[in-house]
C-alpha cells in the first residue's frame, strides 16, 4: 500500500406570557366583581430580581473568539446534546513529527492553518440528541458494533474502504431509528490534520497538495506510520464519551 494521499476539504418556540391575575365573572353592576376601580397596571420588575431567574429557553451565547473563530453548525439549545460517532486515532510521536513538517510547509501558503488537537475518522455527521435519548442511542450503537471487525486505514482510506462502509451502514441504521441524519453518500474517509477559518481550498489545491504528498512519500516508514488500528468506536455526546469495542 502506498502512503496515504492528502486531501483538502471544506427552536424552541417562545411561550406566551400569562396575564397576571384572573378575571372574575361580571356582576350585576356591570364591573367584574372584586375588580379595583383603578386601572390594572403592571409594575416593573427590578433588574436584580430578573437576573435571579434566567430564562430556561436561552442557552449560552456562541462566542467564536473562545474557539478560534469557529461557529456551531447548529445553535445551542438547553437539553440538546451535539453527538458524533467516530474512530479515534492515537497519534504517535513519529506521526506528530510528520504533521509538523507538513504544517510548516502548508503555512507558507495558508498562514492561518492550525494543527488539530486530536485525530479521528468520522462515521457519522454531527447530530442533535435530546438528553433522554443518549443512553438508548448508545446502547443501539453497541448492539450494532458488536459484530463489526477491526481494520486499517491511512489519512485518506486507500484500503479497508468497504469495511468502513459496513461500519457506517450500522451507524446509519441507528440514526434512522432515532430519525436523525445519516452519513454522507459515497463518503471519503479521512483523518483531519489541520483546520482554518474560512474557505482556503484554492490555496490548498494544486501545487501545495502535491508538495505535501512528496513530504509524506519521502518520510521514513510513512506507509506503516499512517496506518490506524481500529479497536473501538467512540460516541461523543455533549461532554460524555462512550466506547464500543470492535472484535
Amino acid at each position: 500500500m502506498s502512503a496515504a494521499p492528502l486531501v483538502g476539504y471544506s427552536s424552541s418556540g417562545s411561550e406566551d406570557e400569562a396575564e397576571a391575575g384572573t378575571q372574575a365573572r361580571p356582576g350585576a353592576g356591570g364591573r367584574p366583581r372584586g375588580q379595583s376601580p383603578f386601572p390594572n397596571q403592571k409594575l416593573p420588575v427590578p433588574d436584580s430580581v430578573l437576573h435571579m431567574f434566567p430564562s430556561t429557553e436561552e442557552g449560552p451565547e456562541d462566542d467564536s473568539t473562545k474557539h478560534g473563530g469557529r461557529m456551531r453548525t447548529f445553535p445551542h439549545e438547553r437539553g440538546n446534546w451535539a453527538t458524533h460517532v467516530y474512530l479515534p486515532y492515537d497519534a504517535r510521536e513519529e506521526f506528530l513529527d510528520l504533521l509538523d513538517a507538513l504544517l510548516f510547509h502548508a503555512q507558507t501558503y495558508v498562514p492561518r492553518l492550525v494543527r488539530m488537537e486530536a485525530f479521528h475518522l468520522s462515521l457519522s455527521q454531527s447530530v442533535v440528541l435530546r438528553h433522554h435519548w443518549i443512553h438508548p442511542f448508545v446502547q443501539a450503537l453497541k448492539d450494532r458494533m458488536a459484530s463489526c471487525q477491526r481494520t486499517f486505514v491511512g489519512l485518506e482510506v486507500t484500503s479497508g474502504h468497504a469495511q468502513f462502509l459496513d461500519l457506517v451502514s450500522e451507524v446509519d441504521r441507528v440514526m434512522e431509528e432515532f430519525d436523525l441524519a445519516t452519513f454522507y453518500q459515497d463518503p471519503s474517509f479521512h483523518v483531519s490534520l489541520a483546520w482554518c477559518v474560512g474557505d482556503a481550498r484554492l490555496q490548498l489545491e494544486g501545487p501545495l497538495l502535491r508538495e505535501l504528498q512528496e513530504i509524506v512519500d519521502e518520510f521514513e516508514d510513512s506507509e506503516m506510520l499512517l496506518r490506524m488500528h481500529a479497536e473501538q468506536v467512540r460516541c461523543k455526546s455533549g461532554n460524555k464519551f462512550f466506547l464500543m469495542p470492535l472484535k
